[in-house]
């Protein structure tokens, strides 16, 4: 089931948007969906239901799009987020909430195409990435998507997942580092975070979506930096 969200203060640009998604969708053959739609970012807010996609127009009234979005981010809300904008010059402001696109009023069918098929593409990647872990006899196929970050401590990896759990195994991080995928990063010698949860750097740690904050090393600060903007510009092509 894909979930959608549509935030918008206009009502026909909302029937709009909601037409053209099922009009891809049917051709598409996608039928495990739901689309909610919101007049404004305060009641998108309280929705908090874990949308897998949000279109969300820029100019609306306090909170408008961009804070909406940043206060999203703000509680950990992972979703692809697409601005529906006809003011070009906030465009550039979408990367600070890690916006996966935009798209300019009117709207335009090729333009909204275009964009959803890197939507599919993207949900498909993140659902079938996973790494198989064992403890004891048994073991675990853990989501890539789920991992906020990794941290080793003696022996054992501890995999800090996005709703809060933590799962532990025998393992070296060197390993882990081998069977993940470029989302990873390595910034410490104890840590491998996942760039999609990544927030910020500043004085030596790095700040992720749900607030937490782990180490990176001073000679990786750098480094850190020029992976997280090539991360986000290879997600957005």
């Amino acid at each position: 089931m894909i979930k959608f969200a549509i935030c918008d203060d206009e009502p026909a640009m909302v029937r709009q948007l909601a037409g053209y998604l099922a009009r891809y969708l049917e051709e598409h053959e996608v039928t495990a969906y739901s689309v909610s739609s919101f007049s404004n970012g305060r009641a998108l807010l309280e929705a908090a239901d874990g949308f897998d996609v949000i279109f969300l127009d820029i100019q609306m009234e306090e909170p408008d799009g961009m804070e909406t979005a940043r206060l999203l981010r703000r509680q950990g809300d992972h979703s692809l987020l697409i601005f529906v904008t006809v003011l070009m010059e906030l465009v550039f402001d979408a990367f600070q909430v890690e916006a996966y696109d935009y798209l300019t009023k009117p709207l335009d069918t090729v333009r909204f195409a275009r964009t959803m098929d890197r939507v599919l593409r993207t949900l498909e990647q993140r659902a079938t990435a996973s790494i198989v872990i064992r403890q004891g006899s048994g073991c675990e196929v853990v989501p890539l998507s789920d991992v906020v970050y990794c941290e080793v401590l003696g022996r054992k990896v501890y995999l800090h997942k996005a709703d809060g759990t933590v799962t532990g195994y025998y393992d070296r991080l060197e390993q882990l580092e081998r069977r993940v995928d470029r989302r990873f990063f390595r910034c410490h010698r104890s840590y491998l975070v996942n760039l999609d949860y990544v927030r910020g750097c500043q004085t030596g740690q790095v700040l992720l979506s749900q607030g937490e904050r782990i180490p990176v090393s001073r000679l990786r600060e750098r480094d850190l930096t020029g992976a997280l903007l090539l991360h986000m510009k290879k997600r957005d092509s």
